[in-house]
């Protein structure tokens, strides 16, 4: 289709649907050459009248991965109008198109949002809350958000979202915690019923958004260094203060991919992505249990978007997607690993290898050496007991090397003091 000439229209509709459209966009949708939308969009439309041409389409099954063939099917020239519910652009079809399109071949005429009639009829405020979409997604990513007094607005993917919720908040301590689900927000058959997550029961209608009051014990926060004791693992761990350290360095931001070779229990990854929803991670894990491990702990700690690659580096790593960050938490002696991950590095880009062995320290030298950047040695002692007095008791010497590629240049930016 030649949407340059004639961008898509995507037209919001709230729940109360067709008779609530303006006169101007009902002529946009019923003079388009094509209209798209779910079943139910199209269902509010009147019947088309036998000698009108316009075709109507049902997005097709899956979405994303069938959309590109769909807007290719469609006419050189025709004027499309996509329906979609409320504001297309909250966890709506409308940044998907965008983001397959481009914001020139797009048009978005947004109507009342069901967030914005959420937070109306709960009456708080926009800054007040949170918003997390489960809209074809695990239900753990609400887990992140979890804190005494927090209000969570949770976009449902259909009728057993709100069940789902309140079991996973009951399992993880917060069962005291509030749920009100609003259905069919903006329909003449609005609904609205409250209860605790711990006595939760009963059918809920399948468009709705839970609102959430979080009660219950300060389990996680965001900041980097949760206790070890939040993660399964067999000691195959970084330990809490060698990992604020790691994630200090390697700089989590918004948006940005992280290759978490070696991965253990994955609690780098992980951390990295609690940081900012937007952040990614790729671990990078040769042992099957612990992999599986991993992903039981992203699950737990509110991040299930871990992707998990179970080889080893370097062959596991070809074909990734380029990472600005690296941690290399074991297997750093391996032959082809260090290079295979500097050259991987984008411009930008910051790596973090840890090492417990003499053989890791020697390569970390040499990557000193040749690269510049910061080696350090982390060592933490904790108290514990001696018979019945109390003692320092040492964990391993970690080795770090820390370097950030900076861009048209191969070595960073403390380079000058360390040559």
């Amino acid at each position: 289709m030649n949407a340059e000439t004639h961008p898509i229209t995507v037209l919001g509709i709230g729940a109360d649907g067709w008779d609530a459209l303006t006169p101007a966009h009902r002529e946009l949708v019923l003079g388009a050459d094509v209209v798209l939308g779910g079943s139910r969009h199209l269902a509010m439309l009147p019947a088309a009248d036998a000698r009108a041409t316009q075709r109507r389409e049902p997005w097709p099954t899956p979405l994303r991965e069938s959309l590109p063939g769909l807007l290719e099917s469609l006419p050189a020239g025709a004027e499309v109008v996509v329906l979609a519910s409320g504001d297309p652009m909250v966890s709506g079809i409308g940044s998907t198109l965008v983001e397959l399109l481009g914001n020139r071949r797009v048009r978005i005429i947004p109507a009342v949002s069901s967030v914005a009639l959420a937070r109306a009829r709960m009456g708080w405020a926009a800054e007040s809350c949170a918003v997390v979409s489960v809209v074809g997604r695990p239900v753990e990513l609400a887990l992140r958000e979890l804190a005494p007094g927090r209000r969570v607005l949770v976009l449902s993917s259909d009728e057993t979202t709100p069940e789902r919720l309140a079991a996973l908040l009951t399992a993880c301590g917060h069962g005291s915690s509030t749920l009100t689900v609003l259905g069919n927000l903006g329909a003449a058959d609005e609904s609205r019923r409250s209860g605790t997550a711990e006595t939760w029961d009963g059918p809920s209608p399948r468009l709705n958004i839970v609102a959430l009051e979080v009660a219950g014990p300060t389990v996680t926060g965001w900041a980097a260094g949760l206790p070890d004791e939040a993660y399964e693992h067999d000691g195959q761990i970084t330990k809490r203060d060698i990992r604020v350290s790691a994630l200090a360095r390697l700089q989590p931001m918004p948006g940005e991919h992280l290759w978490d070779v070696g991965a253990g229990s994955g609690s780098v990854g992980i951390e990295w992505m609690r940081s900012h929803p937007t952040c990614r991670t790729t671990a990078v894990e040769g042992n099957q249990e612990r992999a599986a491990r991993a992903i039981r702990n992203a699950h737990a700690l509110g991040v299930p978007g871990l992707q998990m690659v179970t080889g080893r580096a370097p062959d596991a790593l070809a074909g990734l997607d380029s990472p600005d960050a690296i941690f290399i938490g074991g297997g750093a002696t391996r032959p082809g690993v260090l290079d295979a991950c500097l050259d991987a590095l984008r411009p930008g880009g910051r790596i973090v290898v840890h090492g417990v062995t003499l053989e890791t320290e020697v390569l970390l030298a040499g990557a000193l050496r040749e690269h510049g950047g910061e080696l350090t040695r982390l060592s933490v002692e904790t108290a514990d007991a001696i018979g019945t007095f109390t003692g320092w008791k040492p964990a391993r010497t970690i080795t770090q090397w820390f370097w950030r590629k900076t861009p048209g240049r191969q070595v960073s930016d403390t380079d000058g003091d360390q040559q």
